[in-house]
C-alpha cells in the first residue's frame, strides 16, 4: 500500500531505521549473534553445574542449569514481541544461542543410573527407579521453570518497552563484536592453563558450531511437520548419538586415549553436543503444540529415541565389558 502523501527522504530514512526490512533467517546478523551467546551459554551451563557439584548434594547437579535455562526461555518467549520489534536477531540469540540446558546430559545421567555405573550397592529395581525419577523430575522442573519465566515476564511486561531498533552502523558493529568474541575462544584455549581445557576452554571452541547446526536443522526441518518439530528432534537425537560415541571413546579400557584426545572429546561433548541438544526448546515446543496427543507423542518419542540410542551405543558395550563404566581418560594438567 502507498500513502496519499509522499514523505521526504529524511522521513524515509527515519522510518527505515525504526522499521527495518525483515531479515532472512540465514542473514549474517542472525548467524553472527548466535556465536557470543553460544559461548555465554556454555559458560553458564558449566558454571552452574560446577557450582552445584558438592558432597552430600540432595539434588543431582544437572538440574540447576536446566531450571535456569528453561526459566530464561519462558521469560523470552513471553516477551517475544518487544524483543523481535527491537532487533529480531537478539530474540533468536537469546532463545537459540544462550542455551544453559543440554538434553544429552540428562539422558546420559539417567542411563548411568539404570546401569549403576557408580557401582552403588543396590538392587536393579532401585537403579531403574533412580533413572526414572531423574527423567520425571527433569521434565517437571523444565516445564515449571518455563511457566514461571512466563509469569515473571508478565510482571515486568507493563514496564518493558522496546527501544528504537539499532541503526545500521550499530547492527554491523554488533555483528563484528560477536565474531570477535567467538574468535577470542581460540587464544583462550592456548593461553589459559592446560587444566582449563577439558573444563571449559575446549568446549567454548565447539559451542558455536553446535548452536549453528541446531539452528539450521530447526530452520529447515521444523516447518516440515507442524505437529512434530523435526529439526529439534534431529538435533537432540544426533547430539545424543555423538555423545554416546564420545563417552565410549573416553571409556576405552584396553587402549586409553592420549590426554589431548581426551580433552578434545570432552570439548566436543560439552561444547558441540551441549549446544546441539536442548531441553528448554524441547519443553517450549511441547507446551506450544496444539493437542495433548501431539505433546505426549513428541515428548515421548524424543525421550525414548535418545535412551535407545545411548543404550545401543554405550549400554551394550558396558554390559559386554568392552569399555569401563567410568571414564579412563587422563586430561591435560
Amino acid at each position: 500500500m502507498h500513502s496519499s502523501s509522499v514523505p521526504d527522504s529524511r522521513n524515509n530514512e527515519t522510518t527505515d531505521e525504526k522499521q527495518p526490512n525483515p531479515l532472512h533467517p540465514l542473514n549474517i546478523q542472525f548467524l553472527a549473534l548466535l556465536a557470543p551467546f553460544s559461548v555465554f551459554g556454555v559458560l553458564a551451563r558449566l558454571g552452574l553445574s560446577a557450582l552445584a557439584n558438592y558432597p552430600g548434594q540432595s539434588i543431582f547437579q544437572l538440574i540447576y542449569p536446566q531450571a535456569v535455562g528453561c526459566l530464561a526461555m519462558g521469560f523470552c518467549l513471553a516477551l517475544k514481541e518487544p524483543f523481535s520489534r527491537y532487533y529480531p536477531p537478539a530474540y533468536t540469540a537469546l532463545t537459540t544461542g544462550k542455551q544453559a540446558t543440554a538434553d544429552f546430559e540428562i539422558r546420559l545421567n539417567s542411563l548411568q543410573s539404570w546401569l549403576n555405573t557408580e557401582g552403588v550397592s543396590r538392587s536393579v529395581l532401585s537403579s531403574v527407579i533412580d533413572g526414572i525419577c531423574k527423567t520425571v523430575f527433569t521434565a517437571c522442573i523444565s516445564l515449571a521453570s518455563i511457566h514461571y519465566g512466563m509469569h515473571l515476564a508478565g510482571l515486568v511486561s507493563p514496564y518493558f518497552h522496546a527501544a528504537n531498533p539499532p541503526s545500521r552502523v550499530s547492527r554491523h558493529t554488533i555483528s563484528a563484536l560477536s565474531v570477535c568474541i567467538y574468535a577470542a575462544t581460540i587464544p583462550a584455549y592456548y593461553l589459559l592453563p592446560r587444566s582449563y581445557r577439558h573444563q571449559a576452554t575446549a568446549a567454548l571452541l565447539f559451542s558455536f558450531p553446535g548452536t549453528l547446526t541446531r539452528y539450521l536443522l530447526s530452520t529447515y526441518l521444523n516447518p516440515v511437520i507442524a505437529s512434530f518439530p523435526l529439526g529439534t528432534f534431529a538435533a537432540n537425537t544426533s547430539g545424543t548419538a555423538l555423545l554416546g560415541t564420545f563417552h565410549v571413546l573416553q571409556g576405552t579400557a584396553t587402549h586409553p586415549l592420549s590426554s589431548k584426545s581426551c580433552t578434545i572429546l570432552q570439548g566436543l561433548a560439552d561444547g558441540y553436543c551441549g549446544c546441539l541438544t536442548t531441553i528448554s526448546t524441547l519443553a517450549a515446543e511441547v507446551l506450544m503444540l496444539k493437542t495433548a496427543a501431539h505433546k505426549y507423542r513428541y515428548g515421548f518419542i524424543t525421550w525414548a529415541t535418545g535412551q535407545l540410542i545411548l543404550l545401543a551405543i554405550f549400554g551394550s558395550l558396558v554390559w559386554g565389558g568392552d569399555i569401563s563404566k567410568q571414564q579412563t581418560c587422563d586430561f591435560e594438567s
